[in-house]
């Protein structure tokens, strides 16, 4: 079986919890910063490997800090044509990262969350699974005739938000509204806020991309 191979990409959006977010950060992990994340970084206690983007959010007390550390600096004009997050995907998956969490991705800036989800739908990295977390919030992206395996606990919240005009051949077990061979369209609310029942929860698609969002209790 080919070796997988784990990053994290932080991002400058707000990290509601910093505990889960530097518990779920594991050594050997590559840690990259999309420019701005490298302050979350120093807000978890951590030295990103490689920060990337045009360091608008940076300042030069910051970078020299981070440079005497060892990081790798990967810097782009201001005038270009990607955001920060797309220049440090692409960089992932150009070394070879199959496991790509993202951190900070969400809060602040409506436009700036939208299109940081909508970014993971890009062909560009279907061959690497891609995870965001935030607080009681874990959504992952699932490609044509993916299967994700959900750990979750009865009372959790899934919501599955298709990507693509349609996802079809959705099929769910463990939830309290099961899908069997559904097909769901893009902008419909009909699959929102299903709850877990069992411990043993399953989502399979068919064709298109799905966006499936678990959300923890917050009373557990």
């Amino acid at each position: 079986m080919p070796k997988i191979l784990h990053a994290v990409i932080i991002a400058n959006g707000i990290m509601s919890d910093l505990e889960q977010a530097r518990a779920a950060i594991q050594p050997g992990d590559l840690l990259i910063a999309a420019d701005g994340g490298a302050l979350n970084c120093h807000r978890l206690g951590l030295v990103p490997q490689v920060v990337i983007g045009d360091l608008d959010s940076i300042s030069a007390a910051q970078h020299s800090q981070l440079a005497s550390q060892n990081t790798q600096f990967i810097i782009y004009p201001p005038d270009k044509d990607q955001t920060d997050l797309e220049l440090a995907l692409a960089y992932a998956v150009e070394q070879g990262m199959t496991d790509i969490l993202l951190l900070g991705l969400l809060g602040g800036r409506l436009d700036q969350t939208l299109a940081n989800l909508l970014l993971l739908s890009r062909p560009t990295w279907a061959a690497a699974h891609l995870v965001v977390a935030d607080g009681l919030d874990t959504a992952t992206l699932l490609r044509s005739h993916q299967v994700l395996t959900i750990l979750g606990k009865p009372g959790d919240t899934v919501s599955l938000i298709p990507l693509t005009l349609q996802v079809c051949g959705v099929c769910t077990e463990g939830l309290r509204w099961p899908l069997q061979s559904a097909d769901l369209e893009f902008g419909s609310t009909w699959s929102i806020s299903n709850e877990i029942i069992s411990s043993d929860v399953r989502v399979i698609i068919g064709d298109g991309q799905l966006l499936v969002v678990h959300r923890k209790r917050s009373d557990v």
